[in-house]
Parts: structure tokens; sequence; C-alpha cells
């Protein structure tokens, strides 16, 4: 006990933020007068803290067996200080174990247990991600074009920039893979008036955007479906097609086939645009210091993050052809303190919200889960632990141009200036 001791003053001495610790039996150690205090019920998580296994220390909030004070940004800030190790590559295996992850990935993502960990975050209630999410509830990474843009503000930016991205134009077939609550595909329609399909597998989601477009008149050309990416079928190939915060689900033993069938659904020269989250060492299986675990078990079960290079790999093996990709991971780190900071302040109802739906002890639980999920998941962003691309690229027509714009084999113009251009502010619905 007495080494364990030492460890965690060494530990604490590094703190950038005031912590006090209460221990099993009264001992107390760090700052008497911190307003971040926690309450250590038993000796595991102690050994946890001391050795850096935050996730570990997380886990252990989670379940009630650590009593949490004060604030989720003081609490990374101490978090931070206190790993042993970068969880980017601490989490990095050799070949024998990557091949292990391989065999796990395939036993993950079968279409039920797809449909299962999809449902189980996404399902948890509507009304709680109502009251930390944006009006339009997009819950991916916003986009601050202008550095005193707000929350709702930076998410009609992203729509506009992935809009702008994929050239969308009146008529096009459009597909949202994983259309969430509806923000792009809507968005889509009435901005850009293209012929839109949304798919996502979570029933909550799939109901509130068939109402939304029930309420505005979009049936002829909106619609929604409730189903898996590798049971869509399309009577004609689409124009563009864009996959936001979903590429996470798929699984790296997936990855080919999700970007193969991506290719069969596009026509040749028609766009896609992913936009996901990706690790940020080369070879994770996942996040180090019990990072991954804690995100695993209580948050995303069955998400794998691939760096980005191993994603355009399989996007390459597909026959797609990369045209531009750009890192938003600062704009993530900022979009999750956003979410973290309206759900800090409304504790109350959002605890009242979820014990409704799911009773005291798993309501208590998801709530304490999502507080060090966004707080964390934004530190991680942060220190480039993490990190969000968009990607375009284009299934090539395989055409010979001999017009002016000879060489242009897809849609995509001869630069960048269509995307960034219009600096104006993103346009009223209609």
């Amino acid at each position: 006990m007495k080494h364990l001791l030492r460890s965690l003053e060494s530990s604490l001495a590094l703190s950038p933020v005031g912590i006090a610790l209460e221990l099993p039996g009264g001992v107390r150690l760090g700052d008497a007068n911190a307003d971040l205090r926690l309450h250590f019920r038993d000796r595991t998580a102690l050994v946890a803290l001391a050795t850096g296994e935050i996730g570990s220390v997380g886990a252990a909030i989670v379940e009630g067996r650590v009593a949490l004070q004060g604030s989720m940004r003081e609490l990374m800030a101490v978090a931070a200080a206190m790993l042993k190790a970068d969880p980017a590559r601490d989490g990095q295996v050799g070949w024998w174990r990557r091949a292990l992850v391989q065999v796990r990935s395939m036993a993950a993502h079968s279409l039920t247990a797809d449909a299962r960990d999809v449902q189980a975050h996404y399902d948890l209630s509507d009304d709680f991600y109502a009251l930390w999410l944006d009006p339009l509830r997009v819950y991916s990474c916003a986009y601050f074009r202008a550095p005193d843009m707000t929350l709702a503000q930076a998410q009609q930016a992203k729509l506009e920039h992935i809009c702008k991205k994929l050239m969308l134009r009146p008529g096009d077939r459009f597909l949202d893979i994983g259309a969430g609550w509806g923000g792009l595909l809507l968005w889509a329609a009435e901005h850009y008036g293209v012929d839109a399909t949304g798919i996502t597998l979570s029933r909550n989601q799939h109901a509130h955007v068939q109402r939304l477009i029930d309420q505005r008149g979009l049936q002829a050309r909106v619609r929604v479906q409730l189903m898996d990416w590798r049971a869509l079928q399309v009577p004609q190939p689409l124009d563009k097609i864009a996959s936001v915060g979903m590429f996470e689900h798929v699984g790296r033993v997936q990855m080919t086939r999700y970007f193969s069938t991506v290719r069969r659904l596009l026509r040749p020269g028609g766009l896609l645009l992913n936009h996901g989250i990706s690790a940020g060492g080369v070879d994770n299986a996942q996040l180090g210091a019990g990072i991954g675990d804690f995100i695993g078990r209580y948050i995303f079960p069955g998400g794998e993050l691939l760096h980005v290079s191993a994603a355009l790999h399989h996007m390459a093996r597909a026959g797609l052809e990369m045209l531009d990709s750009e890192n938003l991971r600062p704009h993530y780190a900022r979009t999750l303190w956003a979410w973290s900071d309206a759900l800090e302040a409304r504790l109350e109802q959002a605890r009242r919200i979820l014990v409704a739906q799911h009773g005291p002890d798993k309501g208590d639980k998801a709530l304490r889960a999502y507080r060090l999920y966004l707080a964390g998941s934004a530190m991680a962003f942060e220190l480039g632990w993490i990190a969000l691309y968009q990607t375009l690229a284009a299934h090539p027509s395989g055409r010979i141009d001999t017009g002016a714009m000879a060489g242009a084999q897809c849609d995509y113009p001869f630069n960048r200036a269509y995307m960034y251009g219009d600096e104006a502010a993103p346009r009223a619905a209609s």
C-alpha cells in the first residue's frame, strides 16, 4: 500500500489542476481544497489510476466504484497528465495480434450483430440526444468555418461543406449511408433539390426521419429505409453518396467490401464523400490505456477505428479513386466539448430522461458513461490520439474526354476552389 500511495502522489504532482482523492479507509491525497474530487470505494481503481489505465478508472466511475465530483474539463486534464504512454501508440499490435483482431472483427460484424450494436447506442433515447445536440440533431463532427460560429451554425456549415464537395445538383440521385436523424438527407433535398435516400439501422432514427419527411411533404423525392448497407439494391446507379459517422461501425474485416459496395452503387464518374473517425496510430487494434475497452463496453460495441492510410488502402482495392482528403480533427475536439458542456448544463434533466426510460441502475450508468465519453473523446481529438477525415472519392468513368476539360474523367473539377470559394453563411432552410 505504501508503494501505491507513493506512486499516486508522484502522479498527482504532474497534474495541471488541483484534485483530491479519498481512498478506502478515509486516507486523503492531493489538494484538500480542490473542486475536483474522486472518492474510491475499492483498491482496484486506485491501481488503475497509478498505472495510467484511465479507461479502467472510467469504468469504475460508470459502475459506481468511484464517485466523481467536479468539472469534466479538469478531470480530462488530470487524466492526460497521469498517462504513462501515448494511447495512440500504446494500442499498436504485432502481426499475430492483428490476425486475431481480424478474426474477432469477422465475428463482431454479422448483420444481426451490427443491427444490435447500432441500436444499443443510437436508440438509447431520442430525448436524451436532443438535450445536447444541435436542433438538427447532427451527431457527427461540425465544421467551424468561422471561429465565432455556434455549434448549430457549424453543423449547418458542415452540411453545406459536404454538399459542396459532392457538387450536388437538382435531380441527383443521392444516398446517405447511416442517415442519423436526417440532418444531411433533408438538407440536401431541401437546399439542393436532390432525389434522396437514407438508410439506417436505428429504429428510433428511422421513425424520426420518416416523421420529418411526412411533415415537410417530401415523400415524392425523399425516403428512409431501415436496412444494412450490405442489403441495399438500387434500380439505377446513384450520382452521389455520403457516409457520415457510419464508417466506424463497418469493421476492418468488412472494409474492402464496404467500399466495393459503394463503387457498385455509384455510376461511373459519380462521387463518394466518406466522413469518419480514424485511429491516430497506424497499427492500432484500439486505443491503449484501457480507453478502447471503455468505449467498446459502454458506448460503441463493435466499433473499430482504422488509420486513414488503411482506409485509403481499402478504398483503392475496391476500385475507388481518392480525390481529396481533409482532416477535421480540431473541429471534432471543439464539437465534442460543445456537446459535453451542453450535457453538463442539463445533468438533472438528462438523468430524469434516462431513468424514466431505462430504470435507475441502467439510466445512471448510461449518464456517467456519456459524460466521460464526450469529454474524453474531446481530449483524444485535441491530443491527436484519433482524427476525423472527410475523403472525397470517385468511381472512375473510364471514358476519354476530348473537349476543353480533357482528362477530367469524373465529376471532380481540376482544383478545390469550388469547395471553399463561397464563405457566405449557410442558407436558411426553405
